[in-house]
């Protein structure tokens, strides 16, 4: 298969949910231009996005949502469980471990890792918050697929390090640090402070102004 590139695996994404939304509104059929209102682009970019991975759909009818939404799952890799640690036990780390929605795409937070003396030991949402220093010999114990980092800047290079030696392929950052890692692993960067900046931008250089 031919590269993919990253934001086609987002448009897909955007596509899924569209698609499940399709389903709970009781719709059989959706057409590549409603699929491409929904994923930014256009008709002719949706079917290019999906021809990375087969044949779907038939010109003039539409997409079946249904098998449509099963296939980009199978894409996506999302009929499996992922387990996935937390590093960082303050307001990122919290909110994650209490949001179901990452359950219902097969992503379960198995494990809550802090520095900080108060709150190891704590429950979480249910789960304990283990002290970081055991991090190398849980995952030794039982390998994660994704490891989440939502610490300050100053730890997460560092963190980052211990993830990757003990095995981990996929972090997602949340940390303000450019993370340096091997090509074989994949990092997803959340900045909140840039999205907010590229708001700002878009409502000071609206139109013309």
């Amino acid at each position: 298969m031919a590269h993919v590139a990253l934001s086609t695996v987002r448009r897909l994404s955007l596509y899924l949910q569209f698609l499940e939304e399709c389903t709970r509104d009781g719709l059989t059929t959706v057409s590549s231009r409603a699929l491409a209102e929904r994923g930014g682009s256009t008709p002719a970019q949706v079917r290019k996005d999906l021809s990375f991975f087969g044949s779907f759909g038939k010109r003039g009818i539409g997409y079946p949502v249904r098998e449509l939404a099963e296939r980009i799952r199978a894409i996506l890799g999302l009929g499996r469980r992922y387990r996935v640690v937390v590093i960082g036990a303050g307001r990122i780390g919290s909110a994650l471990a209490s949001y179901p929605g990452f359950a219902d795409r097969g992503f379960a937070i198995d494990a809550i890792y802090d520095v900080d003396p108060a709150k190891v030991g704590r429950a979480l949402d249910g789960r304990v918050v283990r002290d970081i220093a055991h991090l190398e010999d849980d995952l030794r114990r039982t390998a994660a697929d994704v490891a989440v980092i939502g610490t300050p800047a100053e730890p997460a290079q560092e963190l980052a390090d211990r993830l990757v030696a003990a095995g981990i392929r996929a972090i997602l950052n949340f940390a303000s640090v450019t993370l340096v890692v091997p090509p074989a692993v994949t990092v997803a960067n959340v900045n909140m402070a840039l999205e907010f900046e590229t708001l700002a931008f878009a409502l000071n250089w609206d139109g013309d102004r």
